[in-house]
């Protein structure tokens, strides 16, 4: 009998989480050997245990590792965290949010799957055992939805400024935790109203959360 992929599970959400962990059991190719409720945890998790492919939700709040340091600020940070460290772990990111963006930006930060979580169970499992494989698995209608999206037109700094600015507070707020003057964040918010066609900072912010680019 062949080894069983190892999964870990990362979600805030303990009941969904522990749903999941209950249905990917019962496959007998499958081992749930770890579970995390947010991105310093599942960092720890993955860094002790090294399971075959982590399920990993995009929205966690950060919280803090083993060591003291504050965890990445959502999934995508993880999954760019341990693409760096040079991670075996292959990485399949759930979302409730069906975004084009997210994908591309998911795609980008390494890993190797992209799905949302009202995906079919038999869905889901299929996805795990293709990327233990090797192979990329994607959401259809979200590549879709990438195709037809396009790029994201707003540069870095555009986009770590909106990051900055969703949280609401004034310029010197925004600027303070950029670490850029208060002329270059209005430079930089004014050039990304331009290119999402919108009037104003918090149509701006908008536009770029609901295409998953913040």
């Amino acid at each position: 009998m062949s080894t069983p992929i190892r999964v870990a599970l990362a979600d805030d959400q303990a009941i969904l989480r522990g749903g999941l962990a209950a249905l990917l059991a019962m496959e007998t190719d499958l081992e749930v050997v770890g579970q995390a409720a947010d991105c310093a945890a599942t960092c720890d998790l993955v860094a002790a245990d090294a399971p075959d492919v982590l399920l990993l939700d995009v929205q966690m709040p950060a919280g803090t590792r083993a060591d003291g340091s504050p965890g990445p600020a959502d999934g995508i940070g993880v999954a760019e965290g341990l693409r760096d460290a040079g991670s075996a772990t292959r990485v399949i990111v759930l979302t409730t949010f069906g975004r084009a963006g997210y994908l591309r930006r998911t795609l980008e930060a390494g890993a190797s799957g992209f799905m949302v979580k009202d995906s079919p169970v038999e869905r889901l499992v299929d996805a795990v055992r293709r990327v233990h494989q090797g192979l990329r698995v994607v959401d259809p209608e979200l590549a879709a939805q990438s195709l037809a999206a396009g790029p994201n037109p707003l540069s870095s700094k555009e986009t770590a400024v909106l990051q900055a600015a969703a949280g609401g507070g004034t310029t010197a707020q925004v600027a303070a935790a950029v670490f850029l003057s208060e002329g270059t964040v209005r430079n930089h918010i004014s050039s990304a109203i331009g290119k999402l066609g919108v009037t104003n900072r918090a149509e701006a912010v908008r536009a770029a959360t609901e295409n998953g680019w913040i």
